[in-house]
């Protein structure tokens, strides 16, 4: 797993940027009422969304959380006074506060299934009746797009997704969330390259290879021998899922 913390200063120029989070809050913002008086970004990081869902909808009371120092500080000199240091699993509101809540590239991350759960348990418990939440699934697969390079990693260990569709619907059913919609949008500037690859590699970016490791050096040297090294490969295309809150 990455340190947040240390990858802060640099995320957002090694994520696609300002191009991404505008990719990003538009398709949120798709999915949620225009007439949402407060809204709640889970997981928010520098804030890069946050800002662009603040600036579209300026009527609006939008909040971030993170539970990383080093981003919500960046967040927070983006929204002064609208960051909260905060554990997604224990969100510092009161029940039915919001109207809208989003979680944006966050239940990946989760250690479980428990996280997961207790999660989308907060989103849903924060939220008004009528409410919506909008989260991203199936994040580790949107990466895969048919490249060269994905044909070399997949004979890579992998752990179980933490954000598969099905099982986040299944969560939110549990919590009164019933599905109202469906999205996507394009990671802009996120197609990598096999030099790009090699370096996330080493970095520790595919958490079943640390970096250091023969296996991981072995998957290193046969990236190192594709063609075009420097060529980035599609961009993924990220699916969000959004679910109304009952009564």
């Amino acid at each position: 797993m990455l340190d947040y913390d240390k990858e802060a200063g640099a995320y957002d120029e090694t994520r696609g940027g300002e191009a991404r989070a505008g990719a990003a809050a538009a398709a949120v913002l798709g999915l949620v009422p225009p007439t949402a008086g407060r809204l709640l970004d889970v997981g928010c990081g520098t804030g890069i969304v946050t800002r662009r869902l603040a600036a579209a909808r300026p009527a609006a009371r939008v909040t971030g959380v993170d539970l990383t120092p080093g981003m919500a500080r960046m967040a927070a000199a983006r929204l002064p006074g609208a960051i909260a240091l905060a554990d997604s699993r224990a969100l510092p509101f009161p029940d039915a506060t919001f109207d809208a809540v989003s979680s944006v590239w966050l239940l990946h991350l989760l250690d479980g299934p428990q996280d997961v759960r207790a999660v989308v348990a907060e989103c849903a418990r924060v939220l008004r009746p009528g409410g919506v939440y909008v989260t991203t699934v199936d994040k580790g697969a949107s990466h895969n797009v048919g490249s060269d390079i994905d044909a070399v990693l997949a004979e890579r260990p992998r752990s179980a997704p933490r954000d598969p569709a099905g099982l986040v619907t299944r969560y939110a059913a549990a919590q009164g969330l019933l599905p109202a919609g469906q999205a996507r949008f394009q990671g802009h500037g996120q197609g990598r390259s096999p030099r790009r690859t090699v370096a996330d590699l080493r970095r520790g970016w595919f958490v079943t290879l640390p970096p250091g490791e023969p296996l991981a050096e072995r998957f290193a040297d046969r990236l190192a021998r594709l063609p075009d090294q420097d060529r980035p490969r599609p961009d993924p295309v990220f699916h969000l899922r959004s679910f109304r809150k009952a009564g």
